[in-house]
């Protein structure tokens, strides 16, 4: 009897488990929509861009619909942890600190950091002494903003914060900053190609100190959805054999990302 009660209860612990499983075949997803050209809003006020691909082709491998929502930077992982959405396709970099609250993905790709400023410009971000008294701007709450604030900062820079890179370009363009510190590959893709970047140009050494840079860049969710990361990382491993990942590459960019 003892025997029949103990595979009895483990029977609805098993039944208990699969209830709760989501089978995931309708995600929610989220994206800021102003980080060209990772992610944008497009003419027909939906989403598009490097992320909004990679997210779509893990969705159509998982065979999932997938539905999206534009959020403010600032305001992402709270509202994940809020189940406003389920997960966070944004160029999020994959840092300890955003570890210690939320999960990810593995990296679906790695981008390196550096300032824009008027052509020839003698700045660098890796000799901070060279930023003496200019103003640089950074997007709010991102390893950026942190990295500027620990160093620039300590090389005599001023560091202004903007809820979105878009505002930092338009006071680079209008003279009310000397500098912009973002990602080499937006920097070039989402101001230096487009007219208003005309007469900058990167300026100073690529960094990527993965103390304030982190891992890359993957996408968020909550701890909680460890399901939901397998099923995206079996997804991204698979587009990435079957070379749907290095096709939507080449869409954008000429050189390897990952």
């Amino acid at each position: 009897m003892k025997k029949l009660h103990g595979v009895l209860a483990v029977v609805l612990s098993l039944a208990a488990l699969t209830a709760q499983a989501k089978d995931w075949k309708d995600i929610r997803l989220a994206t800021e929509g102003a980080y060209s050209p990772f992610n944008e809003i497009g003419p027909d006020g939906k989403p598009r861009g490097f992320d909004i691909d990679i997210a779509n082709a893990l969705c159509e491998q998982m065979k999932a619909r997938c539905t999206w929502a534009i959020q403010d930077w600032d305001g992402m992982i709270p509202a994940l942890l809020a189940n406003k959405f389920d997960a966070i396709v944004a160029s999020m970099t994959i840092t300890p600190e955003r570890q210690q609250k939320i999960g990810f993905t593995k990296k679906y790709y790695t981008s390196w950091v550096q300032l824009i400023a008027k052509a020839g410009a003698p700045y660098d971000a890796a000799r901070p002494s060279t930023l003496k008294g200019i103003r640089i701007g950074v997007q709010r709450e991102t390893t950026h903003e942190k990295f500027a604030n620990a160093v620039l900062a300590q090389g005599g820079a001023e560091i202004v914060s903007y809820p979105s890179l878009e505002e930092a370009y338009m006071d680079l363009k209008n003279g009310r900053l000397d500098a912009t510190l973002q990602d080499t590959i937006p920097g070039v893709e989402g101001f230096l190609k487009k007219p208003d970047g005309q007469g900058f140009a990167l300026a100073g050494q690529q960094l990527n100190d993965p103390r304030y840079f982190g891992d890359g860049q993957g996408i968020g969710l909550r701890k909680e959805d460890d399901d939901l990361r397998l099923a995206m990382d079996k997804a991204l491993g698979e587009i990435i054999a079957n070379g749907k990942y290095e096709t939507l590459r080449k869409k954008y960019f000429d050189v390897p990302i990952l």
